[in-house]
This record gives C-alpha cells, structure tokens and sequence, in this order.
C-alpha cells in the first residue's frame, strides 16, 4: 500500500504555535485511539475566506496521496486538494476570551476573492421561517460537506439570534469539533442567516463513539 508523502523538514505546508501543538496534543491523549494525526481539509469557502475542516484520523484514514507532515510528536495529514490553499498559514488559539479554542490564520484566499455580500452558498435558496433557513441551509449545503467525515449537525432550536446545533456521527466526541463548528458551520449559517449571531453546540461529546473518518 502506497503511503502518503512525508516532507517532513523538506516542504512543510503548516505552521502551529506551541500553544496551539500543546492544545491539540492533549486532545489527542484524551482518545481511546493511539497514534492519531490531525487531519486538515479546506471545505469551501466564504466572503471572510476559506471554511476548514478537522478530525483526529487513525492511521488507516490517512490517504496515498495526503501530505503528511510532522510536527514535534503530531502527525498532520493535509488533504492534496487542500496543499496549496494552505500553505503558510498559522494554526493557532484564538486570542478572543468568548471564542476559545483553535483558530487558522491563512494569509490565502478564495480565487476569485469572496467578500463582494454573495451567498456563501450558492444556488440554494432559503425560504420561511428563521429556523426553517437554518434547517434548510444543514440539509442542502452543510451536510453534504462535512459529510466525508462520517459528521452531520441537527438544528435543535432557534432562541432569539441563537442557534442551538447539534453534532452526530464522525462530528460527536471529536475533540476537534469545536473547530469545525466555528470554522465551517459558523460561518455559513451567520452569512446565509444574518439573524443568527450566535452558534451553541449542545452535543453531548463525552457519548462519542467513534469520532473519525468512516
């Protein structure tokens, strides 16, 4: 079996701050799992940039033709599609005491640049209620993508501005689902449904069973 490309100290794609090596090494001990490596995609992308994608992968989910490279003990897989999108950008924590958690500093964007006020998602049209467009939104467009993760989010409810989501399959218990969530689905819902202007994840986590690529 072919294995992926390892340009470790040749050509590396990613940079990560060691508090943000530090955060996501320990969310990797946290798995049942061993030797885990964080898997990075781009999924799409938005008038504020390109919306990402993350999973802790088994070494059987890493694919011949990602780029993997190494970083002081963890191993990141980058999606071929997704290399030269990346290159150069800095993961990071966020410096944003309401939004805790990881963030990806990219100095590339979306060709054509995205940020002229069109729909983020394109040939879908939203109808109805607040809470009918979110639902909408998931089903045709948010779904669909993070589906390659074995993931789908469920809209719970809708209070005020606030959506209140729900994350099953490859998303629940992945340690790595906050990001996805802030970075992805966020986004997306905030940009097509500018009522909503906060996401609140209600998964239960801890039930998780198996949070990777199926």
């Amino acid at each position: 079996m072919t294995t992926p490309t390892d340009t470790t100290g040749i050509d590396t794609v990613l940079e990560i701050t060691e508090e943000a090596l530090a955060q996501i090494v320990a969310l990797r001990d946290e798995e049942a799992i061993d030797d885990l490596a964080l898997g990075i995609r781009i999924a799409g992308a938005t008038p504020n940039g390109f919306a990402y994608e993350t999973a802790f992968l088994r070494p059987e989910d890493v694919i011949a033709t990602d780029h993997l490279e190494h970083h002081n003990g963890l191993r990141v897989s980058i999606d071929a599609d997704s290399v030269d999108n990346l290159r150069g950008a800095v993961l990071d924590t966020s410096s944003d005491p309401n939004a805790p958690g990881l963030v990806l500093r990219n100095p590339n964007q979306p060709s054509p640049v995205a940020g002229d006020g069109g729909p983020v998602i394109p040939d879908i049209e939203l109808t109805g209620t607040v809470g009918e467009r979110v639902a909408q939104l998931l089903d045709q467009a948010i779904n669909p993508a993070i589906a390659s993760h074995g993931g789908y989010a469920r809209l719970v409810s809708v209070e005020g501005d606030t959506a209140f989501l729900e994350l099953g399959g490859g998303c629940q218990g992945c340690g790595m689902a906050a990001m996805t969530l802030r970075h992805g689905i966020e986004t997306a819902i905030k940009q097509n449904v500018p009522e909503i202007t906060e996401i609140v994840d209600i998964t239960d986590h801890a039930a998780g069973a198996n949070p990777f690529y199926e």
